[in-house]
């Protein structure tokens, strides 16, 4: 059975809004799944439709069997939920925050001891369990929040961006918990900005655009599709003048056939099956021109060259914003 089974599904908001246009998604029990977009493209719609904070207006969808139209209180019994912002009490301790979920999610009074006791060492905050949250880290917040998204054991959680915002030390802590309980056999649905975040957590990755999934497989699938490594070039004073100069004399050796030559803020990029082989031909070419190249490499491609390919320029902040603010009225209504 799929942990989740997504069917077509759209949703308009009551402006016209079209945020998810036929998306389909089927996700195996016990794989750790990876939704990837720009800012509006649907993801935030998408993650609340499942776990039943937003009705489809059209298609259908079912979570660990459950319809979440017919059926959104058991849907909601049997998934955690981890939005962007924790929503531990900060007046409480951790001890204290796990209890809490502990009794809204229904778990027994025999089992709540062993379970805080559990989840406290699972995500390392058992020795400052007495503590109130408000003084903990960001970093330390946030793992209390999957504390309390895990006390009713869920088949099935939901992360949602759960490490923005995180210095670096701090997600890769979080990340330890996400494959920890993955390992575990849990089914974990994690949105991300971090690419690299998804790299390494993620059987397989699904690419929203404009409302729809236009991409789906794994890490290495995806890579494989963009082609060819890519060459990066730095330019000694890379003003607008020298790196049109350096494009123009790219272009006219022909290096890498019919491969756009992209500008960047240090230089020149390419992507090419040939990137490996011709990379010194157009160090040449640029030598000639007296271009002074100032650093050369060539590196496979990343999941930050698939969404670039595949999605192309987001939504501008603006527009994100604006379908932030409609999910959130129609979740307040």
């Amino acid at each position: 059975m799929n942990a989740i089974d997504a069917q077509h599904v759209e949703l308009t908001y009551a402006d016209g809004t079209e945020a998810v246009s036929d998306l389909t998604l089927e996700i195996p029990e016990g794989e750790f799944f990876g939704f990837l977009g720009a800012n509006g493209a649907g993801k935030t719609t998408t993650i609340k439709v499942l776990v039943t904070l937003l009705k489809p207006t059209g298609g259908t969808v079912t979570v660990n069997g459950f319809d979440v139209e017919a059926d959104p209180r058991s849907v909601r019994e049997s998934i955690g939920y981890m939005a962007q912002e924790t929503s531990i009490d900060p007046e409480l301790t951790a001890r204290e925050n796990i209890r809490f979920a502990c009794e809204a999610y229904g778990v027994s009074a025999g089992d709540r001891g062993d379970r805080i006791d559990d989840l406290l060492e699972l995500v390392d905050l058992a020795d400052v369990a007495n503590k109130q949250a408000k003084d903990f880290s960001g970093g330390m917040q946030k793992r209390l929040d999957v504390a309390t998204a895990l006390v009713h054991e869920p088949p099935i959680v939901f992360l949602d961006e759960p490490t923005t915002g995180l210095d670096p030390k701090a997600r890769n802590r979080l990340w330890d918990y996400f494959e920890r309980i993955n390992d575990r056999g849990t089914t974990v649905f994690l949105t991300t900005q971090y690419l690299e975040e998804a790299d390494q957590l993620c059987d397989r990755i699904g690419v929203i655009r404009d409302g729809s999934i236009v991409a789906s497989g794994s890490p290495s699938e995806l890579k494989a599709r963009v082609g060819g490594a890519v060459l990066e070039i730095e330019i000694a004073d890379p003003d607008d003048a020298t790196l049109e100069r350096a494009r123009r004399a790219a272009v006219d050796a022909d290096v890498f056939d019919d491969a756009p030559i992209e500008v960047t803020d240090e230089g020149l990029s390419v992507r090419s099956t040939a990137a490996r082989r011709r990379g010194t031909d157009l160090l040449v070419a640029l030598k000639e021109a007296e271009i002074p190249v100032t650093g050369f490499n060539v590196r496979d491609p990343t999941l930050d060259d698939v969404f670039l390919a595949i999605t192309g320029d987001g939504l501008d902040d603006e527009e994100a914003a604006a379908e932030d603010r409609t999910a959130a009225a129609e979740v307040d209504r």
